[in-house]
């Protein structure tokens, strides 16, 4: 099963990582560290990555992009 979507929760050291299948199904659900965030990424197939816009938001989508991920940033509510 590969991974579709990803759901980001960015913080200051510790991220929340939440995957998703094309059909809808939870892959993974994980905690993850932000020195191996973009070692994390370059394992998964190119996916379309939502997270919340925050001040960080904007620095690691433009990471995740150059990885070749399609990064939506969803405003605060």
């Amino acid at each position: 099963m590969t991974v579709k979507t990803v759901g980001l929760d960015l913080a200051k050291d510790v991220f929340q990582i939440h995957c998703v299948s094309a059909t809808g199904r939870k892959i993974l659900n994980k905690k993850i560290k932000r020195a191996k965030l973009l070692a994390f990424f370059e394992t998964l197939p190119r996916c379309v990555v939502g997270m919340e816009a925050c001040g960080s938001a904007h620095h690691w989508g433009r990471e995740l992009r150059k990885l070749g991920h399609d990064v939506r940033l969803m405003p605060a509510a």
